[in-house]
């Protein structure tokens, strides 16, 4: 009798569909302050409720060696998939070993990985291409600066963000190279700093370079949250904003505000929830053996003040 049961169990549970079965995340996230991580992270949990999936999420707090560790962790304790945004774009080598070592499927989201066209298999990056992004917003700046007459000679700084992230470098170089175009060839950048992505630290950076010298025509950001920094930092220093072009990336709520106030004078919308809830739907795949493309982009839109609305709830 006891025999049969147990043979009635087995059978029941075999027949049951996958998707009765709640697949384990584990995700490590950058830093919980940081605004558009937050915004990722809520894409994330949104979509692992909707799918009926279990997510655990662990704060890295900006930290390499604990960032490792989380992902150690999460090995160790079984989960069927492993979703990193990373501190630092070098470290991912590291990460990526573990996880194929562990033969458990690891995606990467937003920050791109060292290796990103050579990931293992089981491995896959879901964000968007940075190339798209810094150049949508260096051609809406130098556009806005000739609309302004600033077509003979203007001036520039750029807030970068952390130094250890692919895309801060990506987005300084796009703006760079349109920069040197035959277009925009009048932009001159007097310096470049990194913000390491935080209001704080851009509204120090701002009022250091006011202090120092003139009133820019132009600040462009890496994010939203250092545009805004850039933004008060003005402000303070008595200056109109109608005098200088502010640019930003991410098109977050704060961002939409700022730019409904007159201040941001363009941002690039960056799907948090699109890439957040591509990166809980690669990983779910790869833990039920599918294939997944290894490259997944999430496409950067520009936003100015005649589109903005579209955008206020989006993130």
């Amino acid at each position: 009798m006891k025999k049969r049961l147990i043979s009635t169990a087995i059978a029941a549970l075999m027949s049951m569909p996958a998707s009765a079965f709640a697949a384990r995340l584990g995700v490590s996230i950058v830093d919980f302050d940081n605004n558009f991580q937050t915004l990722l992270m809520h894409g994330m949990q949104a979509r692992a409720k909707e799918k009926g999936a279990d997510i655990q999420i662990e704060d890295a707090h900006n930290d390499v060696a604990k960032q490792l560790d989380q992902v150690k962790n999460f090995i160790a304790s079984g989960v069927d998939g492993i979703i990193v945004t990373l501190v630092d774009t070098n470290a991912s080598k590291t990460i990526s070993e573990e996880a194929a070592r562990a033969g458990i499927p690891l995606v990467f989201v937003n920050l791109e990985p060292s290796d990103m066209k050579s990931l293992p298999d089981k491995q896959a990056y879901v964000g968007s291409n940075e190339v798209e992004s810094g150049t949508l917003q260096a051609f809406e700046v130098c556009k806005l600066l000739r609309a302004r007459g600033k077509s003979s000679e203007a001036t520039a700084y750029i807030v970068m963000g952390s130094l250890v992230h692919q895309a801060a470098l990506q987005r300084t170089k796009d703006v760079e190279q349109v920069f040197s175009t035959d277009m925009c060839n009048f932009i001159k950048v007097t310096d470049k700093q990194s913000s390491e992505w935080s209001r704080d630290n851009a509204q120090n950076l701002m009022t250091n370079w006011l202090t120092a010298g003139a009133t820019p025509d132009a600040v462009i950001a890496n994010n939203d949250e250092s545009a805004i920094g850039a933004i008060l930092a003005l402000k303070a220093g008595g200056v109109d904003m109608k005098n200088v072009v502010v640019g930003g990336i991410d098109a977050t709520q704060d961002g939409l505000q700022a730019m409904k106030a007159g201040e941001l004078s363009v941002t690039v919308f960056q799907n948090a929830k699109g890439q957040g809830g591509g990166g809980v739907d690669a990983a779910l795949a790869l833990a039920k053996g599918e294939k997944v493309d290894r490259v997944v982009y999430v496409p950067f839109e520009l936003v100015t003040p005649a589109n903005e609305a579209e955008y206020l709830n989006k993130n």
